[in-house]
């Protein structure tokens, strides 16, 4: 499997399943207060189907946010909670964008907001205290409030080829790269340069690494990338068959 990335402005590419999810640069800070009546479509999510979600169905919220913490080496609880409230919270961001393209785009800025912040929430001890639905919602009017939503011609994201889940994991498995693997990853896919002038440009950074070295640390990036994203996750978008962690 190899995965192609550039990360300003974030784009992450996986050449092995056709998956390209590109983002337009990095979001303004101008208010969007723009209410657009116009009925879009709300996507369907075939993951929902996977035997590996199914198995979640009877979870509670509050099970599969906990569960999501005590395991942040699997993603199917995060993927579960999407495919719970997806619809719900793509029905809300189409009030702030005027076409399908941006509502889809406002979409995955809005999930990748609640996938950071869900680490980090606090479960009360009272199960009934958290609305987890009111707090969805409480996360994604903030995104929209803080984000003006880029032209369509800006915008090369298709959610069918990168669902949110799946960038958020690669996102994620992008910053756990080492340094030197990472940096040659990012000047081969995003740059563009070849490996003698990757190799020109580490000497004159102290890195004395040699042009027949570049490949190997290409290959030890892919690799790396490929190890960071949860296998769960891999199953569900990719069809990668492996050996899934059990709770």
């Amino acid at each position: 499997m190899q995965f192609a990335i550039d990360v300003k402005p974030a784009r992450i590419v996986l050449r092995s399943a056709g998956v390209k999810l590109y983002w337009a640069g990095d979001p303004p800070t101008q208010l969007s207060t723009v209410n657009y009546s116009k009925m879009l479509s709300i996507p369907t999510f075939p993951e929902t189907n996977h035997e590996i979600l199914q198995s979640l169905a009877s979870y509670s919220d509050r099970e599969l946010v906990s569960l999501h913490q005590l395991h942040p080496e699997q993603g199917k609880f995060f993927t579960a909670l999407f495919c719970r409230y997806g619809s719900i919270v793509h029905s809300v961001v189409q009030h702030a964008a005027p076409s399908q393209l941006q509502a889809d785009y406002l979409f995955a800025i809005a999930w990748r907001q609640i996938f950071g912040e869900l680490g980090r929430v606090k479960l009360s001890l009272d199960p009934e205290a958290t609305n987890w639905q009111n707090w969805l919602m409480d996360i994604t009017g903030s995104t929209i409030a803080q984000i003006e939503v880029p032209p369509p011609a800006q915008i090369r994201y298709t959610l069918n080829a990168a669902p949110p889940p799946l960038w958020c994991y690669l996102e994620r498995g992008l910053d756990r790269l080492s340094p030197l693997a990472r940096l040659v990853v990012v000047m081969t896919q995003s740059l563009k340069w070849n490996e003698q002038r990757i190799s020109a440009y580490l000497q004159g950074e102290g890195q004395k690494i040699p042009v027949e070295s570049i490949p190997d640390y290409l290959t030890e990036g892919y690799q790396q990338l490929e190890a960071a994203v949860p296998q769960d996750i891999r199953d569900i978008y990719l069809g990668v068959a492996g050996e899934n962690s059990e709770l």
